[in-house]
């Protein structure tokens, strides 16, 4: 189940939870991780954007849908979600994916490889 944790201007969710609303529009998943990580296996149609570009290409996230940050395990993630709302993005539509992309990929989840989306 979805949850917060005091302080945290984001909502932690897990990877199953994720898998769920895959398919839903408006949810948007968003691979902060290095293009090596990405290319060897990412969320089919996620936006990927290095946690290091968030800052200066914040203006790519879409305004009007949830956004799902996924790293390798949580921490990079985290880290996007913290800075996207320093940079103003509401706290309700900002949703780490505490597992990462292993677990994802690891349970048959929807994936791509390379640079496709």
């Amino acid at each position: 189940m979805p949850y917060n944790i005091e302080g945290e201007p984001y909502t932690r969710i897990t990877v199953d939870e994720a898998s769920e609303l895959h398919d839903n529009e408006n949810y948007v998943f968003v691979d902060v991780r290095r293009p090596d990580e990405y290319i060897e296996g990412h969320v089919k149609g996620a936006l990927f954007i290095t946690v290091d570009q968030l800052i200066s290409r914040i203006d790519e996230l879409p305004d009007a849908k949830n956004l799902l940050f996924i790293c390798a395990a949580g921490v990079r993630s985290a880290l996007a979600c913290e800075m996207s709302a320093s940079m103003g993005i509401n706290q309700e539509r900002i949703y780490n994916i505490e597992e990462g992309t292993p677990s994802w990929i690891a349970k048959g989840y929807p994936t791509s490889t390379g640079m496709d989306t």
